[in-house]
């Protein structure tokens, strides 16, 4: 059986060169006799568990101690010191780092599952980073250190990220419906789930302090599809906007001077309505064909339920329509100049005695002077 290498300690005081240590024993190995009015230098990033008999007794604050059986109040209840005040103390002090160690990863191994809403049951990746603290010294001791002379961030690292990831699955499926959505939510998702390890690290007498997403990826199969869904709205966007343009440059020319640039501004505003209901109609549906009549007049296109030409002010009486090819005819045509067929013949307009002015086969009086008309 192996003895023990016995070290006596003046001054007990401890510097992380690494910055990743988080307890440092002291001795790191076996065990150290620590002298009557040692020196213990404790800084303010720092705190002292003092350990007698593989239990932790006090917790020294940072400053310069001298350890004294007066300085030292449990132990002086505890210790029957068989040997004399100024004899040595067989015990060891635990350095606990107390500063926020930061850039800590956590990360999905493998894939973890997530059902969408929109895209199924899909794999997602997470990675991100994370800062712990130790917040009690004698339960981080206690739970995770153990008697190992140096616990650093490595020892640990892996452990907490696993504990995240956990927490992390549970979490996006209750609080995400698609990914599709994730945009935007990355901060509120990390602090939902902050919130959630909060209790877990507290066990450990860790605390903490930031976590931060750094990217949810889905596999490459799903991001494909995520792109040319974009690619599609965007195609479909500019669709929309050269329309607009055309419409607006359609009214602009319309505003031109003279006869025929008025007719073109009164035209417009017929046909306007129709051009932006074709522009904003959802993806994939086709406006229904729109029937083209001309004013037997002057030949201006017009609507099929307009009354009065925009162009010249005529009066529109019915057009005829051939009921066998649907051709569009003139006004008094007996035959279909597409097919031949006869054409029934609309009633004829209704002519004012009064100012010679022909009206709708319907009317009842002249729109023009108001004299009713004869039947």
């Amino acid at each position: 059986m192996g003895t023990n290498n016995v070290i006596f300690l003046e001054i007990i005081e401890w510097f992380d060169d690494t910055g990743k240590e988080i307890v440092h024993r002291i001795p790191e190995t076996g065990s150290g006799d620590i002298k009557y009015g040692a020196q213990l230098i404790v800084r303010e990033s720092q705190s002292a568990v003092f350990f007698y008999n593989g239990k932790a007794y006090d917790a020294f604050p940072p400053g310069r101690h001298t350890l004294k059986t007066a300085n030292i109040p449990i132990l002086t209840k505890t210790l029957s010191l068989p040997w004399g005040i100024t004899s040595p103390l067989r015990a060891e002090v635990y350095c606990v780092n107390m500063k926020v160690f930061p850039n800590l990863k956590w990360g999905t191994r493998d894939p973890v599952a997530f059902r969408d809403a929109q895209l199924g049951l899909i794999r997602l990746r997470a990675f991100g980073v994370f800062n712990i603290q130790v917040i009690q010294p004698v339960l981080f001791i206690n739970s995770l250190v153990g008697t190992q002379g140096i616990y650093d961030t490595q020892e640990i690292e892996e452990y907490l990220s696993r504990v995240i990831v956990s927490r992390f699955n549970d979490y996006l499926g209750e609080h995400l419906d698609s990914i599709l959505n994730l945009p935007g939510r990355y901060d509120e998702i990390a602090d939902g789930l902050m919130k959630r390890l909060q209790q877990d690290f507290a066990l450990f007498g860790l605390g903490l302090q930031n976590l931060y997403i750094n990217s949810i990826t889905p596999p490459p199969e799903v991001q494909q599809a995520i792109d040319d869904k974009s690619r599609v709205n965007v195609f479909d966007d500019l669709n929309k906007l050269m329309k607009m343009k055309a419409a607006m440059a359609f009214e602009k020319a319309s505003e031109s001077d003279g006869t025929a640039g008025a007719g073109l501004g009164m035209g417009a505003g017929f046909m306007m309505p129709a051009m932006f209901s074709t522009m904003f109609q959802p993806q994939g549906q086709q406006a229904p064909p729109q029937q083209e009549y001309t004013c037997p007049d002057c030949r201006h296109p017009v609507q099929q339920d307009a009354r009065f030409c925009p162009s010249c002010g005529h009066q529109l009486l019915v057009i005829n329509k051939c009921n066998s090819c649907g051709k569009n005819l003139a006004a008094g045509a007996r035959f279909c100049s597409q097919c031949g067929q006869a054409v029934e013949q609309k009633p004829k307009a209704r002519t004012c005695r009064q100012c010679g002015t022909e009206n709708l086969a319907e009317s009842v009086f002249c729109n023009q002077c108001g004299e009713k008309l004869a039947k």
